[in-house]
């Protein structure tokens, strides 16, 4: 079921909110909790049941693993059965996300014809794996202090981060399950959490699925790109993606805020950042939070060596391209961060400086360029973009614009058959404008919810957004992330 959809909103929501809070106020605690454990179930259930017992047997074996895990055990045997858990997670994930990809480079390096099977992915399987592998180590180093299954199911299931995060700790869920006084509905939280869903609402519906139009018309339509058309192609497919995903995010913050549940801040105005660093600590904030403290720290972040360093930096983005998606080009991606990290570090490490402004141009610029690999499906379609950046596929210009050049027109049009019309029209460039201001100068949703104040006035922009939105939502298309 998706956030963006009539059933979501009027049906699924109010219903489980209604449901949920009347339990809670006849003292029906643990009926409550197994409600909102069914109804994420049923959520996750809604696009393809089949994939519903995969989500049970994950969850028992890891909490059957977690309790093992949380025993006085020897050191060895315990750190092996953590492996073994953490191995079975990862061997999941990895059948249905790389199997493809795995025997498709098989075949083709030794030439064999290995049929692929064609695996789906089930929606959400790497957020509430990298979720369950948090826990087991949490639970290995004894930070789990509650074992109850239907909780813990409700911790892995619940409905508003499921399908494409953010990636909770345990630690930081749990109590806010167990606190009585999240048990009565909150007006304040429920004034915040429609403000913060409407937000979030109205960035994907009428922002990132309009930069989506374009994005797709140049990545997976059209045959070549003139200089124009490669940076609206690059651009719309940078600002829907943030659009997008950081829309999600509120929405998802926005729903558990409802049931006074607060989730953990995922975005926080990554298009500010001024070097590669600030913007993985604003870009996805809870998965770098996971590769930081379960990829980067074991291999011993920085404490063996610089050199060592390096490699750990690199080997932690290499990964976390993997794990977007099984292919070259994402591999590509996590390559290009992954050293730009490392000249990052050489570079503060020589104590060097840079001018902020000329450092924010590189960094989006960089971030700009790197987006088209994780978007691409094939190499000749990156291609095809970068060498319309760089104007090898020339420099077209539509026929209105030049009708305002009328003193370059003469010029221009000597080699006419260079220009034309795009397959933009000015708008394209407007909505960039306008996306490039609003995730540079404005305040982001974290920092107005801060300071939300229910009013009247709030009142009416809200309901106002909500209803603009809903004219649109007759095009229902999926969140990026739920590929990944």
């Amino acid at each position: 079921m998706l956030f963006n959809s009539y059933e979501f909103i009027f049906a699924f929501l109010p219903i489980t909110f209604f449901i949920y809070f009347y339990l809670n106020s006849k003292k029906l605690t643990t009926a409550s909790v197994a409600f909102l454990v069914f109804a994420s179930l049923f959520f996750y259930s809604w696009w393809n049941i089949l994939y519903l017992p995969l989500i049970l047997a994950s969850m028992l074996f890891n909490f059957v693993m977690g309790n093992y895990l949380s025993k006085p055990l020897k050191a060895v045997n315990k750190k092996a059965f953590l492996w073994f858990g953490i191995g079975s997670n990862v061997g999941l994930l990895g059948y249905f996300k790389y199997t493809d990809f795995l025997l498709d480079n098989f075949n083709g390096f030794f030439g064999s014809s290995i049929p692929l099977p064609h695996i789906v992915l089930p929606l959400g399987i790497s957020f509430f794996t990298f979720t369950q592998i948090a826990y087991l180590v949490d639970c290995y180093k004894d930070k789990v202090k509650e074992y109850d299954f239907i909780r813990y199911a409700l911790f892995v299931t619940y409905f508003p981060h499921l399908l494409a995060g953010p990636i909770l700790h345990h630690s930081e869920m749990m109590p806010q399950f167990a606190n009585i006084r999240n048990k009565t509905k909150n007006y304040r939280n429920i004034a915040m959490g429609l403000f913060l869903f409407s937000i979030g609402l109205f960035k994907k519906v009428v922002i990132a699925d309009t930069f989506a139009v374009w994005a797709n018309a140049g990545f997976d339509t059209a045959t070549t790109l003139s200089f124009f058309e490669a940076w609206a192609t690059s651009l719309s497919y940078t600002f829907q993606l943030y659009f997008d995903f950081s829309g999600y995010t509120d929405m998802a913050i926005g729903a558990s805020l409802l049931f006074n549940i607060k989730l953990p801040i995922n975005f926080n105005s990554p298009y500010k950042a001024l070097d590669i660093q600030d913007f993985w600590r604003r870009w996805h904030m809870t998965l770098s939070r996971f590769l930081r403290d379960y990829i980067y720290i074991p291999l011993g972040g920085n404490r063996r060596g610089e050199f060592r360093t390096y490699i750990n930096l690199f080997t932690t983005f290499l990964l976390g391209g993997l794990w977007h998606g099984a292919g070259w080009t994402f591999i590509f991606w996590g390559t290009l961060h992954g050293l730009a990290l490392m000249i990052h570090r050489a570079w503060k490490s020589f104590g060097f400086t840079m001018n902020k402004y000329l450092a924010w141009f590189i960094t989006f610029n960089f971030v700009n360029l790197t987006w088209i690999f994780f978007r691409a499906k094939e190499w000749s379609d990156a291609l095809k973009v970068l060498s319309g950046m760089v104007g090898l596929s020339g420099m077209v210009i539509s026929d209105k614009t030049l009708s305002k050049l009328i003193a370059l027109k003469s010029l221009l049009t000597e080699h006419s058959e260079n220009f034309g019309r795009l397959i933009y029209g000015t708008s394209t460039f407007v909505w960039i404008f306008i996306a490039i201001l609003m995730t540079t100068l404005c305040k982001n949703s974290n920092e107005i919810a801060h300071q939300f104040k229910p009013s009247w006035l709030m009142l009416a922009l809200t309901l106002s957004g909500v209803i603009y939105t809903l004219f649109d939502i007759s095009k229902v298309s999926e969140f990026l992330y739920f590929n990944f």
